[in-house]
This record gives structure tokens, sequence and C-alpha cells, in this order.
């Protein structure tokens, strides 16, 4: 029988189990995939400890890439031995498993197995937020929290295409260099420099007009004083906890700015947009306008050691585990 992670209790790492699993056949809609890997992301952290909470038992995981081996009735658009890779619904985890056909896109030629499996998430993430959240364009400043990460990487590489000068933060100097190599031309080291005073001296003053924040408690209210009125604030991550509850005035009092908190489901909910975010970076990624970064790959089987240097800051880029 084949294997995957899963969680009986929330909580630590140690809740991860390996354990057998059984697989049936596909349904209406349906298509079995065997996962050749599998991407890690911070929302799995959530998932496990409760911060968002889940039907338990559960598999964890929600990207990852692998091979056909049937297809349900009334599934046309896929066939055996095709190559595809998805970003939901949860259950990633595992070496085989069933996925509904309209959550699937198929894997194009020039991208190996491993990197659809670290771009379907934070990739298509990164699509949302600087072509749909906020459209970023020629001329702009922005700021990226946390730019060195899976999702940082990908996103800042992407607005400096679209031609925006990228202000990146990170929490160590180890990662400067990395910021820097994705296209951050001003790198601020949280640990050691007050970023809102960084972001005031590189803008003179005037504030960018969006801020990217994966983050979330330590970096969200700071963050509004980055802005310039009219700003918008992208809230899409709670690496270091879920931001605290705060007033609303407080967004007229900082010049009547705008606060999202986006998801990929919504941006990706039509089969349509899905096809056209897996387009776009399938086409940026071949092009090598963002090159990805997968850095630590992880047995499946070890994937709570994965969680634990996820959560220590010790990865940088993308984390593939492989089944």
């Amino acid at each position: 029988m084949p294997h995957a992670i899963r969680i009986h209790e929330t909580g630590g790492p140690e809740k991860m189990v390996w354990d057998e699993v059984s697989v049936a056949d596909p349904g209406p809609g349906e298509v079995r995939v065997r996962n050749t890997a599998v991407g890690l992301n911070y929302i799995d952290t959530y998932h496990r400890s409760g911060l968002y909470p889940i039907p338990l038992p559960a598999v964890l995981g929600m990207e990852g890439a692998g091979v056909v081996e049937a297809v349900g009735p009334k599934v046309k658009e896929f066939k055996k031995g095709d190559r595809v890779a998805y970003a939901s619904p949860l259950g990633a985890y595992a070496e085989v498993l069933l996925r509904p056909a309209d959550r699937l896109v198929k894997v194009p030629a020039g991208i190996d197995d491993q990197i659809a499996a670290a771009i379907m998430l934070k990739g298509m993430t990164a699509w949302y937020l600087a072509r749909r959240t906020y459209a970023v364009k020629k001329g702009d400043t922005i700021l990226v929290h946390a730019a060195a990460g899976g999702v940082g990487q990908i996103l800042s590489q992407w607005a400096k295409h679209l031609g925006a000068t990228v202000i990146g933060t990170v929490g160590s100097d180890d990662k400067v260099e990395t910021a820097k190599k994705v296209g951050c031309k001003h790198v601020i080291v949280t640990s050691k420099a007050n970023f809102v005073d960084r972001v005031k001296e590189v803008t003179r003053g005037a504030g960018v007009p969006v801020v990217y924040d994966g983050v979330g408690k330590a970096t969200f209210l700071p963050s509004l004083d980055c802005l310039r009125p009219l700003g918008l604030m992208v809230s899409f991550g709670n690496a270091s906890g879920a931001v605290d509850a705060f007033n609303p005035a407080i967004l007229s009092q900082k010049g009547s700015l705008f606060l999202t908190r986006p998801t990929l489901f919504t941006y990706t909910a039509k089969r349509e947009d899905l096809l056209q975010a897996a387009k776009e970076l399938f086409d940026v990624v071949k092009k090598k306008v963002v090159k990805i970064s997968v850095n630590q790959t992880y047995p499946l089987r070890e994937a709570a050691q994965a969680h634990r240097d996820l959560e220590a800051r010790k990865t940088t880029g993308s984390t593939v585990l492989l089944p």
C-alpha cells in the first residue's frame, strides 16, 4: 500500500506520522496521480499546528507534481502518463493520491518535476500578487518582506521583470546575497535596521504603493508606515504569527490605506483563471525570467524535519519532498 504523511491531532512536527493509506480508483471528475515531487510551504505548518483548522485525520500538503496513473469517468483533459501539477486541495504529502481533474494542470516540456512541485503554490501566489492584487508596473518601488523565502524570491524576480524597483527584507545577513540575486535593489536586514526608516530613505519620504507581507505579526503594523497615501497593504501570510486585532480607523489615519488578505484559492477558483496563472508562471520560468532555486530536498517520510527547519528559518528558496 502507498504511504502518506498524516496528522491525527494538531501540534508540533512530532504529530506527523508516516501512515499506510488506501487510494481508491478515481471517480467521476477525478484523476489518480503518483507523486514524483511535493512542495513544502508555510501554510503546511499552519494546518499541522491548528492555526488553520482542518478536519482530522488529514494528509498535509498543498502542492505537488507527478504522473497520471488513471482517470475517472467524464475526465477528458488528461490521460494515463500525463505529467501534471497542482496547488490544491489538501493532501499532497502522499505517494499516490486522488485529485479533482479541474484542479490539475499539465506540466510543459522544459519544466522538470521538482521545479513544477516547487512553483505551483508559491509561483501562482506570486502571480496573483504581482499581476492581480496589485498590478506591478514599470517605475513602481515596492516592498517585499521575506524576499529570500519561496514566494519572496519568485515575487521579487517577477516584479523586477515588470519594471519595478524592489526593496526586500530578510531576517539575517546570510540571506542578503540571495535577495540581491533575485532582483532586490535594496535589501534590509530586519534584525539590524529599522525597515520603515530605510523605506522612507529609499523613497525620499514618499512611501511605496504596495507592501507584500507574508511575515505577519512582526511586520504588519510597521509596514503600514511604509505606504504612501492610498497605498495597498497585502497581508498574505503569518510566518511570525497571526496579525493582532486592530482598529481599522488606523488605515484612515495613515493615509486612507487599503488592506487585503488574499488567497490563491479565490484567485484561481475559476478554471480559466487557474490555467492562466499556470500558463504565465510556466512562461516566465521557461524563459528564465524567474529562476527557481530548490535549495533543499528531503525524503517525504522525513517531512517532520523539513517542518522543523522551515520554522527555524534554516531554509532558503524552495524545498521539495521526494516520495
